[in-house]
């Protein structure tokens, strides 16, 4: 499946900004299961761009305006093949145990997963060493799915795990950091995954960023779930990168100077994804 995927954000500032510094993590990965055919990134007012590999492999840029700016834009434009899934074969839970010394960044507690007995929390029934790995992490996938509701005006980026807990409503940043939990707590490896969605309308999350679980099953590698739509991500997931949580693979983050008040400062941040399937 080809896509194309348009991602714009615009900074607007009430009075000059200068110095400005910002990380960007959206070039899309290349991996097996999709091939990035361009990528373009394109920056106003003029900028120093550079660019290097994160800790996890994501090509991460720099952009640096040095001019006075009351208006920042950063645009990023690509086109992916993404290529189809082949489902894991059953495999017991007890499979995990090698995996969990070679993985264990991923099972510790982070900022955003903190430590935590999730699986109660969320009701999530603890599996038996002979229990399925691959039919638990999709039961997990539908348990919060169907028990919580996507709700972009319920929590910001900084809400606690715990709290969407208590009030059942978020998006996709907090499906998969509860999700995360859940595995992490019982001895299951697992990372947070950014990038695209094409939705075609009939799915959650594709109006900005998307984010979803990639679990590790032994003998497979890692297959990616998405609690936000209850489904494998497959086709229409478009992979930037992956880490701990939200923080390791935030889209834009930076620092400036000046800029006026926080208050009178605008972000626009607009995400189109096209396919001709």
């Amino acid at each position: 499946m080809r896509c194309e995927i348009r991602h714009t954000t615009e900074y607007i500032y009430p009075e000059p900004a200068w110095d400005s510094n910002n990380q960007v993590r959206l070039h899309p990965i290349q991996e097996v299961r999709q091939t990035v055919r361009s990528f373009h990134l394109s920056v106003t007012p003029e900028a120093e761009v550079t660019s290097h590999k994160d800790y996890f492999g994501a090509l991460v840029h720099h952009v640096h305006v040095h001019e006075r700016h009351t208006r920042l834009v950063i645009e990023a434009e690509a086109i992916v093949d993404t290529h189809a899934v082949t489902l894991p074969l059953p495999a017991p839970m007890r499979v995990l145990g090698a995996a969990r010394s070679r993985n264990i960044e991923f099972l510790v507690p982070s900022p955003r997963v903190p430590a935590g007995d999730w699986p109660e929390i969320f009701g999530v029934r603890r599996p038996g060493p002979d229990d399925d790995l691959p039919t638990f992490l999709r039961e997990t996938t539908t348990l919060l799915r169907r028990r919580f509701t996507y709700d972009p005006r319920a929590t910001t980026v900084r809400t606690p795990l715990a709290e969407f807990a208590r009030h059942g409503h978020g998006v996709c940043q907090d499906f998969t950091h509860a999700m995360l939990g859940i595995l992490r707590q019982l001895g299951v490896p697992a990372r947070y995954v950014s990038g695209y969605l094409y939705s075609g309308g009939e799915m959650l999350g594709a109006e900005a960023t998307h984010a979803w679980v990639e679990a590790l099953i032994p003998g497979y590698g890692w297959l990616g779930y998405d609690p936000t739509n209850d489904c494998v991500a497959a086709e229409k997931h478009i992979k930037i990168a992956h880490g701990r949580e939200y923080s390791d693979v935030s889209p834009i983050h930076g620092t400036h100077y000046g800029g006026g008040a926080r208050e009178g400062r605008k972000l626009d941040v607009a995400v189109h994804v096209y396919s001709d399937q």
